[in-house]
């Protein structure tokens, strides 16, 4: 066990942020924010966490409706992680959603907390149909790898990551992480942190079987069809209907509360 000075841990941002793709609706959403609490909280009693992420949120929705929520919580560990909703919206402004995600880096660090954020992927490795986004990607990092720069947050930069582009790592979706895709993340973060036994975050899983060309492009139009055909119809039934983005979905942690650690899994 490595000891760390935070005791009340906030996690701000969207679906990534609030877990999906660990877990489901019946039963609930892990993810690696949670994940990440769990590993803090192992030794440490009064240690104290909140996870304020929704579903669907862009980054000025997110700034808006969790950071005075967040600051008023006193944390001295945040997480802020936004934007990738607002990659893959018509009329996408990469400064405007790096300027939100930099104000809550301001607030935050200003309310002496220390904050940690994390880049997205390389989406042509991960989705080679979907690489025409992949340079709205690399701006929106470039400029919160600036910002965090400005604020002294602490980046996990998944962009260069080779792992990243294991498929195991990513739900059927391919834009939220698996279970231990959401693994990986809690682990980056907390090696940056300082905690010890997390240091091969990044390490490669085991070979996957070769996999023939038709048989990839095969896999990507099934991803097309099986998995942003529905996302895309949901979209626009929402957006139709004046629903705007994340629905009537809630925190699911709005307050500071103990931990319950997992049970260790059986061999």
């Amino acid at each position: 066990m490595t000891t760390h000075p935070y005791e009340r841990y906030v996690a701000v941002g969207d679906s990534q942020t609030e877990g999906i793709g660990d877990g489901d609706e019946r039963h609930g959403y892990r993810g690696w924010a949670d994940r990440l609490a769990e590993i803090l909280a192992v030794g440490n009693s009064d240690f104290a966490y909140a996870n304020l992420a929704v579903r669907g949120r862009l980054a000025e929705q997110v700034r808006d409706e969790q950071l005075a929520p967040a600051l008023a919580l006193k944390p001295d560990l945040a997480t802020v992680v936004a934007g990738v909703g607002d990659l893959v919206r018509p009329g996408y402004d990469a400064a405007r959603t790096a300027r939100a995600v930099e104000e809550m880096f301001a607030e935050l660090t200003s309310a002496g907390a220390r904050v940690v954020t994390v880049t997205f992927p390389d989406i042509g490795r991960i989705a080679p149909l979907a690489r025409r986004a992949q340079p709205r990607v690399m701006e929106l990092n470039a400029r919160i790898r600036a910002a965090a720069d400005r604020h002294g947050v602490v980046v996990l930069d998944l962009f260069p990551q080779r792992i990243t582009a294991d498929p195991r790592l990513w739900s059927r979706d391919r834009t939220h992480a698996s279970p231990v895709g959401h693994a990986r993340i809690a682990a980056g973060v907390a090696d940056l942190l300082g905690l010890t036994g997390h240091e091969d975050w990044a390490r490669p899983l085991p070979p996957l079987a070769p996999v023939s060309a038709l048989g990839g492009a095969a896999q990507e139009v099934r991803w097309l069809v099986g998995a942003m055909g529905p996302w895309a119809r949901r979209r626009v039934r929402r957006v139709w209907r004046g629903g705007g983005a994340g629905g009537a979905h809630r925190a699911k942690r709005p307050g500071l509360d103990a931990v319950t650690l997992p049970e260790p899994e059986r061999a």
